[in-house]
């Protein structure tokens, strides 16, 4: 589809832009010895707005890890084809969760995009539920990963 790369490109950097404001903004590269991938976020803020539309009842450890200041949204990840089954992007999202030790990582996909939503769930991500964002009828996958020291009990979801 022409433009296609263009419009990919083009969202991409509005996501990036967007996001390089957001308190506590991290992002990692790798290269060996060119950019074979990449992965940036930034902690989910407190007051609850990462969640806002939110269908269902969100489980009470993602509630209370991010009432906690414990949860760190990964936003964007990229890595080369070559390099996917290398275990790149675990290492990226493991390095971005313990350098702003998080003990729940959290991303929104779009539902539609399955190579997206397998990705991150073969790598232990679980899907939690819908998200419902304007404008338009956006619908994201809502998926966490649960890092590093279980809080009290073990993880309700």
């Amino acid at each position: 589809m022409p433009g296609r790369e263009y419009r990919g490109r083009k969202n991409f950097l509005r996501r990036l832009t967007r996001d390089i404001w957001r308190p506590g903004f991290a992002m990692l590269t790798a290269e060996a010895p060119d950019l074979v991938g990449y992965a940036f976020g930034f902690p989910v803020p407190r007051d609850g707005s990462w969640w806002s539309g939110f269908r269902g009842t969100l489980p009470k450890d993602v509630e209370q890890l991010t009432a906690s200041g414990q949860a760190f949204a990964i936003s964007g990840m990229v890595v080369r084809p070559s390099e996917r089954h290398q275990g790149l992007a675990d290492r990226l999202q493991e390095r971005l969760l313990a350098d702003h030790r998080a003990l729940l990582g959290a991303t929104l996909v779009d539902r539609t995009h399955r190579a997206a939503c397998a990705g991150f769930e073969s790598r232990g991500w679980l899907n939690i539920g819908l998200v419902y964002r304007p404008p338009g009828p956006a619908v994201l996958r809502a998926l966490v990963l649960p890092h590093g020291e279980p809080t009290a009990a073990e993880p309700s979801w």
